[in-house]
């Protein structure tokens, strides 16, 4: 549990220094830092997707399909954006003006905890008790916290509620589905995780405001489809 403590720790110090920072520089910078961010993350996301060459696109796209119908009637985004704005209701109550603090919280929450690092550091740390995997994402959120924070507020610290609860759960886990989650699900479970994050980037992007977190179920579906069909083959 080291390697997520630390990444924790490096989502609030970014935080700090970006809503810092934020009150010093002009919107136009705010917009260009979010673009930067959005970029970035849509890149990371078309590297990430391209793992489905080590599975099959089927898996992939099979996940990505029946994830989004489930996270759709669950209606996952929303319920995330009224988990955002109860939290902001009840440690930041104030009148008028806009906030961002509820798309702080989901949009780096996203971001944080579904990219392959989350998931391959988790396991190394349980599996091996090494967090090599996870202090090099705890720099990358670090860094990524702060253009965040700088656009979107404080709200970003909250997601570091959201780390601690998905990486200490893998970490957890580590120990049950470590000898299941290798090859080609891992692979199909990477490549989902692409595709979120390239949807996330389009949304920075404001190309186009995809629902990512309807989308979250694909991260189990994508996976699954890749053990079952391994079992009948």
């Amino acid at each position: 549990m080291i390697g997520t403590f630390v990444n924790v720790g490096a989502i609030l110090a970014g935080t700090l220094v970006g809503v810092s920072a934020g009150r010093l520089v002009p919107d136009r910078v705010h917009l260009r830092v979010t673009q930067g961010l959005g970029l970035v993350v849509l890149l990371l996301g078309v590297d990430n997707a391209l793992a489905w060459r080590d599975t099959n696109i089927l898996h992939v796209m099979g996940g990505i399909l029946v994830g989004a119908v489930v996270g759709e009637l669950l209606d996952l985004e929303a319920r995330l954006e009224r988990l955002g704005a109860a939290i902001e209701r009840a440690v930041h109550r104030r009148t008028g003006g806009t906030s961002t603090v509820a798309e702080g919280f989901v949009t780096a929450s996203l971001v944080f905890c579904i990219g392959p690092l989350a998931v391959y550091g988790s396991f190394e740390d349980g599996l091996t008790s090494s967090w090599d995997a996870l202090a090099t994402k705890s720099l990358l959120d670090g860094f990524a916290s702060v253009a965040f924070a700088a656009a979107l507020g404080w709200g970003v610290a909250l997601s570091a509620g959201a780390v601690l609860l998905v990486q200490g759960s893998l970490t957890l886990l580590a120990g049950f589905l470590g000898d299941v989650l290798v090859g080609e699900p891992l692979a199909a479970l990477t490549s989902a995780g692409g595709v979120l994050l390239v949807g996330i980037g389009l949304k920075l992007l404001a190309i186009t405001d995809v629902r990512v977190g309807n989308f979250l179920p694909a991260l189990v579906f994508a996976p699954a489809i890749a053990i079952a069909a391994e079992a009948f083959t």
